[in-house]
Order: structure tokens, then sequence, then C-alpha cells
């Protein structure tokens, strides 16, 4: 019997944008292993590069850790909906941008230890300003930073969230000659 066949699945909870699963499974002592997952449809961050350069990041308010968070404009996937009109749709609902152009970035997992959200960056250019939708409870505002202003708070902790972290160090390494 195959490993993935033996994998025994029971719900635990199911909430509006994840369910956690336990999950068993067989170890090469022929011993049983449970596991808590969260199950998550995925997600994109993007990067939403204004014209003169600047990256406009957002000031997010995260009741998890009861505080005001410096990130990128991310959210949830809607399936079926592709990712990168999840993309378009987030850039427009956290900032009120809309894009010309955007590309995908990368793709990585969240924290796949106990979550299998797998994140999409994209990188978003050719912006119009407009005005934001957000949702019901989200409490956040544009921040527009220059690459040496995003660089400096990067090298001194004041951005804390890996989404951002990991997307803008690809972008500032890779795509940006720096």
């Amino acid at each position: 019997m195959t490993l993935e066949r033996s994998i025994k699945k029971s719900l635990l909870l199911t909430a509006q944008r994840f369910r956690v699963e336990r999950v068993s499974y067989p170890l090469a002592d022929g011993t049983q292993f449970d596991r808590e997952i969260v199950r998550h449809p995925g997600a994109v961050v993007i990067i939403p590069v204004l014209d003169d350069g600047r990256i406009c990041l957002i000031e997010n308010y995260r009741v998890a850790v009861e505080q005001t968070l410096l990130e990128l404009p991310a959210g949830t996937m809607e399936p079926p909906e592709p990712e990168i009109e999840t993309a378009r749709r987030e850039l427009v609902e956290e900032t009120g941008y809309r894009c010309r152009d955007i590309r995908q970035l990368a793709e990585f997992y969240m924290s796949p230890g106990i979550l299998d959200e797998r994140m999409v960056a994209f990188v978003a250019t050719g912006l119009t300003e407009g005005a934001n939708q957000l949702e019901r409870g989200e409490q956040i505002s544009n921040c527009p930073l220059s690459i040496a202003e995003v660089d400096a708070k990067l090298e001194n902790g004041e951005i804390q969230d890996a989404k951002t972290i990991s997307t803008l160090l690809l972008y500032l390494r890779y795509h940006t000659g720096k």
C-alpha cells in the first residue's frame, strides 16, 4: 500500500476561508502519527510599482497580532477565479490601484509544517489611481515608499510580515538590479 492510500483525514473545523483537518499517516516503524493541517485555497501577493519607481505598501491592522503591519497587498483566492484575476481584484480592493500590466514573480508555501497555503506573487505596473474597495473589517491605508526606504525598513525589521519580506527580497534581489 502506498503512503498516499494509507493516509486518513478527518475534518475538525470549517471556517469562512479555511478548514482544519487531522491527518493520520504511518511512520516507518508501523505506528500512526497525527498532525493537524490548515487547508487553504491559496493566496496572492502583489508588488504595486508606481510610475516613479516607488512601491505601494499598505498599513494593515491585523487582529491576530493586534498590530498595524506594513505589508504588500494580498488576498485569498476564490476558486475557480484565476490567480492573476485574484491579484488584479485584490490590488483594487486594498489599494484602489488598477494595473495595465501584471506578471508573475514567484510561488511559495507560507508555512508548510502546518498549512498548505500556496502563495503566488505578482508585480503590477502601469498603475491608475482610484478608490479602494475594502472588505468589512479591513483597516488599510496606502504607504508608497522608494526602493531605498523599502530596503531600510527590511533591514531594520520594520517589515515583519513573512509574505511581504520574502516577496520584496525576491523582487529587490532579482528584478531591480540592486
